[in-house]
């Protein structure tokens, strides 16, 4: 695990990272409730910037929670790959830190979430990406930021120890 400084005040975001639509969720000013923000569409390059800068100086962000998509049994996949390209460009386009958390699961606990609150299959569909951002987030907040809320901390996958000890992939 990687740990980073991060400033006493200012809220988190959580991402949920799809090529089509990203999840947002946002944390309150005491980082202790996650809340689902808003759902993202890529465009290009420069508006995507834009778009993550702004919402860094309009909420006071001093932190991206990226979803971290593994199998599960713990090894990446080519989407944890991507997830990690473009937290590595979100730093890089704000000047916030990135740190990433596991997101087994997040999807279908949102998606059960949505179905329990009676909601029709398109009104799940428009608040799927945000509630799994939440559940992200909220997952960040309960596992890190609660122990050293100035401290981030990226949780890094690692794979199922085999019978011989390896802990690579046959």
């Amino acid at each position: 695990m990687r740990e980073r400084p991060i400033p006493s005040t200012g809220r988190f975001v959580g991402i949920d990272y799809g090529k089509r639509r990203i999840g947002l969720a946002i944390s309150d000013a005491g980082r202790s409730i996650a809340t689902p923000w808003n759902v993202y569409c890529p465009k290009d390059e420069r508006q995507d910037a834009e778009f993550f800068r702004h919402l860094k100086d309009e909420e006071g962000v001093v932190l991206f929670v990226v979803g971290l998509p593994v199998h599960c049994d713990g090894w990446e996949s080519e989407l944890s790959q991507a997830a990690r390209s473009f937290g590595q460009w979100l730093e890089s386009v704000t000047g916030v830190p990135v740190v990433f958390m596991d997101e087994r699961f997040s999807s279908k606990t949102a998606e059960v979430w949505l179905t329990e609150a009676a909601m029709t299959k398109k009104q799940r569909k428009k608040r799927l990406d945000k509630v799994a951002a939440q559940i992200i987030l909220q997952a960040y907040i309960e596992t890190f930021a609660r122990r050293n809320p100035t401290v981030a901390v990226s949780w890094e996958p690692s794979g199922l120890d085999d019978v011989g000890g390896s802990s690579a992939p046959d």
